[in-house]
């Protein structure tokens, strides 16, 4: 059997998400500033100010999807067994990711104002991992499949 032309792509985005999860995990140990330097809102850092468990919990949850998101990139190269569903795991997050990075353009349209730097820049590396996971599941098509 050929080795899987996606593996590299996949890894790749795998660990791209990774890094997505940890920094957000790094935003619970960094406080207000954190939240509000990684786009969170002020609500959330204010939230994270008065010790509240509400932006500890949701940037938990955010983690953890990334990290799912992670296995199944890895999954996807072969570094992990076969998840459920992987060919559509993939695809969907993909999809995701894509459509983050893209929804930049019409808010922008819509609501100029709420264009800063946080929301270009996010939406550009968000749209990255976007790509390089969608690389890595064309590549990888043929060997994704149960």
């Amino acid at each position: 059997m050929a080795a899987n032309p996606g593996t590299a792509w996949l890894i790749v985005g795998g660990w791209l998400s990774v890094a997505a999860a940890l920094l957000h995990i790094a935003c619970i140990f960094g406080g207000p500033d954190w939240y509000r330097f990684f786009g969170a809102g002020e609500a959330m850092a204010r939230a994270a100010a008065r010790g509240e468990w509400t932006p500890t919990l949701v940037t938990l949850a955010i983690s953890a999807v990334l990290l799912i998101w992670a296995a199944y990139a890895f999954s996807g190269a072969g570094q992990l067994p076969r998840l459920i569903l992987l060919r559509t795991g993939l695809v969907t997050i993909t999809a995701i990711y894509l459509l983050r990075g893209l929804m930049f353009v019409p808010l922008h349209l819509w609501r100029p104002q709420h264009s800063d730097s946080f929301a270009i820049w996010s939406s550009l590396i968000v749209f990255v991992f976007g790509a390089v996971y969608a690389i890595g599941t064309l590549k990888a098509w043929r060997h994704l499949a149960p």
